[in-house]
């Protein structure tokens, strides 16, 4: 039987799981990345990882058309280098589809995993029967992802679409990257928490306090959405600012590459749904040039939750090495 091995490697988690062409899943393994707190390299820890999910028989091996990976940060899908992975210690000019190929004699592609949602998501998910979409995962971080006329947009070294490094505020605070008033930095999860935190600390009023009993440090965006959606006006008055911010990019986004459907990923997407939405629409109303770029144009969440990363990675398998 033909198969696909597809390799999800996150901070927390690193998961792989082998799928036939028609996309039935054939086997599933998650360990714990375990970055800092094992012996055991995480690039020791991917291998054996694929190991486990490779047919049992070696001469079964032969089935399996490639393995395919989305790997955080960075990476060149072209090269099979990851120029950084910040979660994951010494992940710097890394060749990892050398390292994979040499190991598993197998052919192996690499794709940035916000891409590679992107591509799930038109592949499996909520982008089905679009050819043009853009992808935005808002979680610890923003990245995403761009389907033009039926492709993935990768650009030359394979570092286009990240999404959360457009300025939205010239004056703002300093995003992790190093640059002044990303997205990331005024609207990703810990954007919120730290501006919910200065907030609190400044005397405002809010249900989040007895939820962290009263340890302000202790505020996330997790807190901040679990206090919307029992209707706290702070929390949503966050929540406002944040897709606000969100929905003016955007709206850019909506000029520059003319999408028939906006997909909002990523964990605190999920969490709020419609609370963040709502105001991300009204912010694209408010600043698109004309009607036409977003009437038609749905704004949603995901479909594919935890699967989208080992799903987008299926889904680079079956576009390069078709069956």
């Amino acid at each position: 039987m033909k198969s696909y091995v597809a390799v999800d490697l996150g901070g927390t988690n690193l998961r792989a799981a082998r799928y036939t062409p028609d996309g039935e899943l054939l086997t599933h393994i998650k360990h714990p990345t375990l970055a800092k707190d094992s012996n055991e390299s995480v690039l020791d820890r991917v291998v054996h990882l694929v190991q486990e999910v490779l047919p049992a028989n070696d001469g079964a091996q032969d089935e399996v058309e490639a393995i395919a990976i989305g790997a955080p940060g960075p990476s060149n899908p072209f090269t099979g280098v990851v120029y950084n992975a910040p979660n994951l210690p010494g992940w710097v000019n890394l060749p990892l589809r050398e390292i994979m190929q040499s190991r598993f004699n197998l052919p192996v592609e690499l794709g940035n995993d916000a891409n590679l949602a992107a591509l799930a998501e038109w592949k499996f998910g909520a982008g089905r029967g679009h050819n043009d979409l853009v992808y935005l995962t808002i979680s610890t971080g923003i990245g995403g992802g761009v389907i033009s006329s039926g492709r993935l947009v990768v650009g030359a070294n394979g570092l286009a679409a990240e999404m959360g490094h457009v300025v939205v505020a010239p004056d703002g605070p300093v995003c992790g990257c190093g640059q002044r008033g990303h997205l990331e930095a005024m609207a990703s999860g810990p954007a919120i928490g730290r501006t919910a935190r200065a907030r609190l600390r400044g005397g405002a009023a809010s249900s989040i306090l007895e939820l962290v009993d009263g340890h302000i440090k202790a505020v996330t965006a997790q807190h901040v959405g679990q206090a919307a959606k029992d209707g706290d006006p702070f929390a949503l008055e966050l929540l406002n600012e944040a897709g606000t911010f969100i929905g003016r990019a955007v709206a850019d986004f909506m000029h520059i590459f003319n999408p028939s459907i906006v997909i909002l990923g990523g964990g605190v997407a999920i969490n709020v749904g419609e609370l963040l939405l709502q105001p991300v629409r009204a912010a694209i109303r408010d600043r698109a040039m004309s009607d036409i770029y977003y009437i038609n144009c749905p704004v949603t969440t995901v479909q594919l939750g935890d699967d989208v990363g080992l799903l987008g990675a299926l889904a680079l398998a079956l576009e390069t090495h078709p069956v």
